[in-house]
């Protein structure tokens, strides 16, 4: 993302908020103001030295995280926060502030749900509140019922360590997301709560938590009773996928004796490779991307002409192809051999299709 416009020190405090915020953060660049979803915080465009304000909506009026500290009458009162001592030359500044802001937002959220007059959200706290990490909010609005909802981190593995090589700076996670209505009394059949599955977003590269069939959620359980079936099935699932990465591997290994050695090759998560193929002069480039659920789902294959270029300078494509015979049970040798010869039929097709698409002089 480009900061330009901005006065080097904040666009550092950006850059370095983006780099090692551990989460997935949205940021808005409006004229010389950013909007980031910590609640607003908001530069002054006038006063670039100082440090910025911090805005909530109105749900969250009660929440007062500039605390003071001290008593009246002793001199010394003073802000109980980061920002009393803002150096605006310290790029990790905008980072702590938010970290400290995230803190104090979650134990008032907490606080807010702990208060909350409903018998089996009562219950439902009282048996999960031994588990770490636990995040709770309490939501509501003039055309929506008010509701509780929990973030919930499932298993205590390390996903990072799993992978050989991996290139992420911050521990991969999957959540549970379970929302209550909030009620008034404890019913005798309560209906089940809204469940979703989350996860940080570059393990999205590893496991698509969207694959993921949820437990049923059966009559008169709560989340003690749900979330160990939940996590049994995650970690089977989590290793799995693991254990994929050298199949994808083995798979881009047998196509090298068909197509030469891959131009470009993902060495960690073998989702993606890129070959040099001809067909007699005509030269182009062959990309195989890879999904989690390989070999079940078969791989998409795209060529590139390096001969043609449209009129917009762009180099031709073909769509993706995905329709080419396939079996999971294949040997990796075999799926590169039928791919080949689909290869051999198809790029006649592209060839075809690039010459009669390039403009005439």
């Amino acid at each position: 993302m480009s900061f330009d416009g901005f006065p080097p020190f904040i666009s550092a405090q950006l850059h370095y908020l983006i780099n090692h915020f551990p989460e997935k953060i949205k940021m808005i660049l409006y004229g010389k103001f950013v909007y980031i979803d910590t609640g607003d915080i908001i530069y002054n465009a006038e006063f670039p030295l100082a440090p910025p304000d911090i805005i909530f909506g109105p749900e969250d009026e009660d929440f007062h995280p500039l605390h003071m500290t001290g008593s009246v009458g002793e001199g010394d009162l003073k802000f109980g926060n980061i920002l009393c001592d803002w150096n605006h030359k310290d790029p990790t500044r905008l980072l702590a502030l938010i970290q400290e802001l995230r803190d104090q937002y979650m134990a008032y959220q907490k606080k807010r749900v702990g208060e909350v007059d409903d018998d089996r959200l009562t219950f439902e706290i009282s048996t999960i509140c031994s588990r770490e990490g636990i995040e709770m909010q309490i939501s509501s609005g003039a055309e929506k019922p008010e509701e509780v909802k929990f973030a919930v981190p499932l298993m205590d593995m390390n996903i990072n360590k799993m992978v050989h090589g991996c290139p992420w700076r911050h521990p991969q996670k999957i959540y549970l997301q379970v929302i209550y209505p909030v009620g008034k009394k404890y019913a005798s059949t309560p209906s089940p709560p809204r469940l979703k599955l989350m996860s940080t977003t570059e393990l999205g590269a590893l496991f698509t938590i969207e694959d993921v069939k949820l437990p049923s959620w059966l009559d008169g359980m709560c989340m003690a009773e749900y979330l160990p079936h939940l996590e049994e099935s995650l970690q089977k699932q989590v290793v799995e996928s693991v254990s994929l990465i050298d199949i994808r591997r083995r798979f881009i290994e047998s196509l090298t004796p068909l197509l030469g050695r891959p131009l470009e090759a993902d060495p960690v998560f073998c989702r993606k490779a890129t070959f040099l193929a001809s067909s007699g002069s005509f030269v182009f480039l062959v990309h195989f991307l890879i999904s989690t659920q390989f070999p079940k789902q078969q791989p998409a294959v795209m060529l590139q002409s390096s001969q043609h270029i449209s009129p917009q300078g762009i180099p031709k494509k073909s769509p993706l192809l995905s329709e080419y015979p396939w079996s999971p049970r294949w040997e990796a040798s075999q799926m590169a051999e039928r791919i080949f010869d689909f290869l051999a039929d198809e790029s006649l097709n592209f060839k075809r299709f690039c010459n009669e698409s390039q403009p005439q002089h």
